[in-house]
């Protein structure tokens, strides 16, 4: 359920959120700490720290929760290695199920939270045998119990903020189209939150082929009567764009288009594009269970499968592969024989 993120991604949501000196940046599914040494990075880069903002930094500017030992450990040799928490009364990451309780509130939480639909924790039954069990989280300040891993990272990455606190969240599609408690996440998000941008990322950029993968990003509003959330900007980096691990690697130069349109600077300016749209509180209202899964490109995969070969012809063509497999393997059979 582990999924490193792409740097070159990190690098483009750090970019667009602009940590700021002042606060306390924080990933409640931290790993080895990409996203807290590329905010960090950016923060010394971008702004003239005086002795006290550089101690701020240094020992409360970031925050990470790792459930796992060995990977705390890991982060945390890699934020020492970068000058971050060398003071052991300021050890900036935390060894808990960060969805167990709260664990403080932050300005700026950037995550991709482990992927997997459900939660689990092993359990001996009474055979003796070893199983896995739903884990079903209870909280209070959820709006919805579940036992979908995303769908409560993504209640989590709420309630961890402060008022007016900033968020940027990997999830997969099924957390933008769910029915049932993925409907009232949406929705509550949806009225409780400013959620202004989704960007859908590409497949063949994590280690799991075939990941469909998003990034939400929404700010943390008081309560008030009604919905903060105005319109959704969605950029489809998806549709019609392709990478792999090796042969073609996603490169930082191929999310300056989002971080343009994204407008860090203003995005109260920002301007629609082929890629880049936006979709008012009411459309989505409208949309069966609140879906978010909005794509308006026209994928050019589809047309190629009006000009396939007919079936018989792609039948042919099969078996004609598998006589040559069937070779390969008689002449394998016959060496291992000898």
């Amino acid at each position: 359920g582990k999924y490193s993120t792409p740097r070159p991604l990190i690098s483009a949501i750090v970019e667009g959120m602009r940590p700021d000196k002042k606060g306390v940046v924080c990933d409640p599914a931290c790993g080895t700490g990409g996203f807290l040494l590329e905010a960090y990075h950016y923060i010394r880069q971008h702004n003239k720290l005086d002795k006290k903002e550089l101690t701020h930094l240094s020992h409360h500017g970031v925050r990470g929760v790792e459930l796992v030992d060995s990977v705390a450990r890991l982060c945390c040799m890699n934020m020492i290695l970068h000058g971050i928490g060398n003071d052991p009364e300021h050890v900036p990451i935390m060894v808990k199920d960060a969805l167990a309780a709260r664990h403080g509130e932050y300005d700026l939480v950037l995550t991709n939270p482990p992927f997997g639909k459900k939660s689990s924790v092993p359990i001996v039954n009474q055979q003796g045998e070893s199983q896995k069990e739903s884990l079903i989280i209870h909280r209070d300040d959820f709006w919805a119990t579940t036992s979908n891993k995303q769908l409560n990272f993504l209640q989590h990455v709420f309630s961890i903020l402060k008022q007016h606190g900033r968020s940027a969240i990997v999830v997969p599609d099924n957390v933008l189209f769910e029915g049932g408690a993925g409907e009232t996440v949406r929705r509550e998000l949806l009225k409780q939150a400013d959620v202004h941008t989704l960007l859908r990322l590409p497949t063949g950029i994590f280690y799991a082929q075939g990941v469909k993968a998003n990034v939400l990003f929404f700010d943390k509003k008081p309560a008030a009567a009604e919905p903060w959330t105005k319109e959704l900007w969605i950029y489809d980096l998806r549709t019609n764009i392709h990478f792999t691990l090796k042969e073609n690697t996603l490169k930082r130069s191929d999310l300056d288009g989002f971080v343009h349109s994204y407008n860090p600077e203003n995005r109260h300016e920002r301007r629609e594009s082929k890629r880049f749209k936006k979709f008012s509180y009411q459309e989505l209202l409208k949309r069966d269970k609140a879906n978010l899964d909005i794509f308006w490109l026209k994928d050019e995969s589809l047309e190629d499968a009006d000009n396939l070969p007919e079936p018989k012809v792609i039948a042919r063509e099969i078996v004609k592969d598998l006589k040559v497999a069937l070779k390969e393997f008689e002449k394998i059979e016959k060496g291992l024989k000898r």
